[in-house]
């Protein structure tokens, strides 16, 4: 459409739809190629089939006894064995463009062939031919190419089939002489072996409408294949940055996420931090350092994710989690401090492993609060962030904060407890219960802690 006029291109655009520009990624390019290939398999599926019902239709059909020689059955056993082999091919690597053609090629000719050959095994003058009913797997056989996602494939086709019968009335014309054969009346083209130009160019013309139409609907289809096969790759490379919770809420969400819009929902927030994490990697080597932290969310991260915690961020070496934001939960509090539990009897396996034992020294600060929380999207039109705001989640980081001060592994509000054993939490470890003074509350705040290695009687 490049070198239509501007307004034209406008008034095509909503028919044909935009097209996809651009070199695509080579794992975009492979995708889209086995796309292709399967539906190239299918392609030799559906000729078999085709030409297996011509070899039955053929099998159960009279014949005279005074027929001359049946090419028919050479030609579909021909055509059998080919497709076999094409099959074959196409499950053990990729067919290239070359062989699509030469099929293409070959689809028509054999078709022509065996059409061509009804006037003989027949005995009948050759404008017999063209009054065949086979002239309709023209069209499936055009139809069929519409599989690959490629309009080239579905023209080159199409074309092969207007030249194909243009030549098979040609033959007709030589060899009844000329315009000897030609009549007008369409009576007596009906009935009797005369050829009509109209009617025959009349299937031409269907033959290259079809073709057109069904090249255009490939076209089109095949933009929003390149688009879908690009952006589920995309998806598949972005969900690593996202937790699939959060890609499967915006997947499955009726509305589309924008900035400022939020819900509010009851939910558990937990953040997890490395005791002295900063000094205790300030002598290491960066990639050292990298390394650790990533054993560390490697470690922790599926814990969370296994109690139904879906991951809000990486700050650093902390990690914030929440339960019950993304997806409404009637066990929020429960999933929450159970997965502070299964953090903390993990670490006592850490001094197993080189990478993690180096951390069990300090340790780790955990806390958990509940409470109202707003998830929703921030940012503008261009970048978005889902993400939870709001006062419990705020406390929640500042409850781990003052497990240095308190001199505890983990806090968790008072409120967030009672909540989680009433939804049917029972801790591995027994927690005092005292009033803190939390830095930015206004007054102590009653909270449940848990120092470094009080375990009670049957804990992991």
């Amino acid at each position: 459409m490049t070198g239509l006029p501007v307004r034209y291109r406008r008034l095509l655009i909503p028919i044909l739809g935009p097209r996809v520009t651009g070199k695509l990624p080579q794992q975009i390019t492979a995708a889209i190629e086995e796309q292709e290939n399967r539906g190239e398999i299918l392609v030799k599926l559906f000729q078999i089939l085709i030409v297996s019902i011509w070899g039955v239709l053929y099998a159960v059909s009279p014949k005279n006894e005074t027929s001359g020689m049946a090419i028919a059955p050479y030609a579909i056993g021909t055509y059998l064995f080919a497709n076999g082999l094409g099959l074959v091919w196409c499950l053990r690597r990729r067919i290239p463009d070359w062989a699509v053609y030469v099929s293409i090629f070959f689809d028509m000719l054999l078709l022509y062939a065996v059409i061509w050959s009804f006037h003989i095994q027949y005995m009948q003058p050759p404008a017999f031919y063209l009054k065949a009913p086979t002239i309709m797997y023209v069209f499936v056989f055009i139809a069929l190419r519409s599989l690959r996602f490629q309009p080239r494939f579905v023209v080159a086709a199409g074309a092969a089939a207007a030249i194909g019968w243009l030549a098979m009335i040609g033959l007709v014309f030589k060899a009844e002489g000329g315009m000897a054969a030609v009549t007008r009346d369409y009576v007596a083209y009906m009935t009797g072996n005369l050829l009509l130009i109209g009617a025959e160019i009349d299937k031409i013309i269907a033959i290259l409408m079809v073709t057109g139409i069904l090249a255009l609907s490939v076209s089109r289809g095949r933009d929003l294949v390149v688009r879908a096969t690009s952006e589920t790759a995309a998806a598949k490379s972005l969900s690593r940055f996202f937790d699939n919770s959060i890609v499967e809420e915006i997947r499955a969400g009726e509305q589309v996420i924008a900035a400022g819009e939020g819900l509010v929902r009851d939910a558990a927030i937990l953040n997890v931090d490395i005791r002295g994490f900063s000094k205790l990697v300030a002598d290491m080597q960066p990639s050292e350092a990298v390394r650790i932290l990533a054993a560390y969310q490697h470690r922790v991260v599926p814990i969370i994710q296994q109690q139904g915690g879906v991951i809000d961020k990486f700050m650093g070496d902390g990690i914030m989690a929440t339960f019950g934001a993304v997806r409404p939960s009637e066990s929020y509090a429960a999933d929450a401090l159970r997965a502070l539990d299964a953090v903390i009897a993990d670490i006592a396996t850490w001094d197993d492993d080189p990478e993690l034992a180096i951390l069990t020294h300090n340790g780790l600060g955990l806390a958990v609060s509940a409470g109202p929380i707003v998830f929703g999207a921030v940012g503008d039109r261009d970048r978005l962030e889902v993400t939870v705001i709001g006062a419990t989640v705020n406390l929640a980081a500042k409850l781990e904060k003052a497990n240095k001060t308190l001199a505890t592994q983990a806090i968790a509000t008072r409120t967030a407890f009672d909540l989680a054993v009433k939804q049917g939490h029972t801790p591995r470890r027994a927690p005092r219960f005292v009033d803190a003074r939390i830095d930015g509350a206004e007054s102590e705040t009653p909270v449940a802690i848990w120092s470094r290695n009080r375990l009670v009687r049957g804990d992991d």
